[in-house]
């Protein structure tokens, strides 16, 4: 910068008319964004000289306006020496910068967008995928079960309760024993401890799902199994200690020749003390899959189980046996439980650290037994009512064969939780199971047949279709027994039937055909001289219709069942013919 340039900066004050005229000026102009304008000669285009460039550029335009409103020609140059090369900010660089801006916004957007859409097609797919598997988060003990089907699970259920084994070292005798949960008296449930996996975690919702397929929502799934510790300290006695010094709990059993519990005398002696190994036994079924070993010491004890004690509990399984429980299906058909398949479902579990003995019930036993004898026993085929009727649609004999109501028993496990609760309450009772019924229709049909059994005549008239077809001679019975008047039926027959009554007895009676009670159509050899007389009087039957041999067998062979039989007509004081 030349001396005579620096003078001129040192000299120049702006007018006060000029700087309102800028700030007037400055509240009228449309603000301009904020942009950095390179400086020439001002190293770097730094923020202040962009800054101050701005500013002076302004004015500069401001004082430019004040000049030629006064119509003077504007001056020179406001803008200090050394200050060049300073223009007006295009529109189009501002827009072009908004656009950018507004670029960048949407390619935000579309990542935030697609990440979503990932998420929750990751989230869908794991929702389907883990269905019927075990979800994400799940534990079963030392073994990862996630994504696991349910054969896959059974299979690893097992292997993981064959890993449990409980080695016990009896620091008093020096033996030990390595012993499977089974032997300790666990009973595992492996088909319930696989739902349990699979239902772990379980949902019936959009947010359920989502905590389900979060990995870090965890859930600790333990075996399904229960526990008798009799059964536990029974074994670790025959195992850890001498026959001859071990200590025997008294206990109960089924005895299926006087078919009911009996109870058996224990004795005093030695047993492990078995307290850490209950422990280390539930540790196994909440943590499945890792082997223990527990060191234990004997200890002497009077008998666990008194005797007393196990008599009682025999009693009380023994009153089980003794108070029936009925099945019905509510309508025709009943069935009484075997007392020798109730008790196996009875199942006494001692506590020799309590000196007791309690009573418990196979609920799945009795599950099973039900639902593949229930329908055995109970079940129903609809039988449709048969009503005869005559040529004029009359019915001469209503349900000559009885209705029955179909019925098909359902629902096996609610009937089998209620023998459960019987027992358990020690009473016997009824319970209804519960069924589909199809009730009975009615059909009717016409008797093609008609016999017409007339004492005053002493003859049978057999009609078909309402036409006479035969007509017999017969003896009715006597005046102390004499046929019954009325409508029946025929319902049954013999070929040979050796015949009693209070004061006869005939054998070999050919060609019986019943219609009502004991009274039937039959051959009488012995009484053809009364048949031909007509004669019930003096020779009349015990209440029968005597006939020839022929005709009797006439009447077997033709007449089926259900044929109207009408016995009329009055008691003869004579023979009729």
């Amino acid at each position: 910068m030349t001396d005579e340039q620096t003078q001129r900066m040192s000299n120049w004050q702006p007018e006060y008319g000029a700087m309102r005229g800028d700030f007037e000026s400055t509240q009228r102009m449309a603000p301009i964004a904020a942009a950095a304008v390179p400086m020439p000669g001002v190293a770097g285009g730094t923020n202040g000289g962009a800054s101050y460039a701005s500013r002076h550029q302004v004015a500069g335009h401001a004082q430019a306006a004040q000049a030629s409103a006064a119509g003077a020609a504007p001056a020179a140059s406001s803008v200090p020496a050394g200050v060049s090369g300073i223009t007006d900010i295009p529109a189009d660089a501002i827009a072009v910068k908004a656009k950018s801006s507004h670029k960048g916004l949407i390619i935000t957007l579309l990542i935030v967008g697609v990440l979503l859409a990932a998420l929750v097609g990751a989230f869908f797919t794991a929702r389907w995928y883990f269905s019927d598997r075990v979800a994400p988060g799940v534990r079963f003990g030392a073994t990862s079960v996630v994504g696991q089907t349910r054969d896959e699970l059974a299979d690893t259920v097992n292997a993981a309760v064959n890993d449990s084994a409980i080695t016990v070292k009896d620091t008093t005798s020096g033996s030990s024993v390595t012993a499977a949960l089974k032997d300790l008296g666990v009973s595992v449930d492996v088909d319930k401890t696989v739902d349990s996996l699979l239902g772990a975690k379980s949902s019936s919702n959009l947010l359920e799902d989502l905590v389900r397929v979060n990995p870090f929502s965890r859930v600790n799934v333990p075996l399904t199994a229960t526990t008798n510790d009799f059964t536990l300290n029974d074994y670790l006695s025959s195992k850890l200690i001498d026959e001859s010094g071990r200590a025997v709990p008294s206990s109960i059993a089924y005895n299926a020749e006087s078919k009911a519990f009996v109870a058996t005398e224990g004795r005093s002696g030695s047993t492990p003390d078995d307290t850490k190994v209950v422990a280390a036994v539930k540790q196994a079924i909440a943590e499945p899959g890792t082997a223990a070993t527990v060191s234990v010491a004997d200890k002497t004890v009077d008998t666990p189980i008194t005797l007393a004690t196990a008599q009682q509990a025999a009693d009380q399984a023994n009153q089980r046996l003794t108070s029936p429980i009925v099945m019905t299906n509510g309508d025709a058909k009943e069935f009484t439980l075997p007392a020798a398949e109730v008790a196996k479902w009875i199942k006494p579990t001692g506590e020799p650290s309590k000196g007791s003995i309690t009573l418990s019930y196979d609920t799945e036993a009795i599950k099973q037994y039900l639902a593949a004898q229930l329908p055995e026993e109970l079940n129903q085929k609809m039988v449709s009512q048969v009503d005869i009727v005559d040529g004029n649609g009359t019915v001469v004999i209503k349900a000559q064969t009885k209705g029955v109501n179909g019925v098909a028993i359902k629902d096996t496990d609610a009937a089998a939780a209620e023998v459960a609760s019987s027992l358990e309450q020690g009473q016997g009772g009824t319970v209804q199971v519960a069924a589909d019924v199809t009730k009975y229709d009615t059909k009717q049909k016409k008797s093609e047949y008609r016999i017409v059994v007339d004492k005053s005549s002493q003859t049978a008239t057999v009609y078909q279709n309402g036409a006479v077809i035969k007509t017999f001679n017969v003896v009715t019975g006597k005046g102390s027994t004499q046929t019954d008047n009325g409508t029946f039926y025929v319902y049954l027959k013999y070929k040979t039937q050796t015949m009693r009554g209070e004061d006869y007895v005939t054998p070999n009676v050919r060609w019986v055909t019943y219609f009502n009670g004991g009274e039937g159509f039959h051959s009488a050899p012995w009484n053809y001289n009364a048949i031909a007389a007509g004669d019930p009087v003096s020779h009349g039957s015990h209440g029968c219709v005597n006939m020839y041999d022929e005709d009797a067998n006439w009447i077997y062979t033709n007449i089926p069942d259900g044929t109207i039989v009408q016995v009329v007509g009055s008691q003869p004081s004579a023979p009729t013919r």
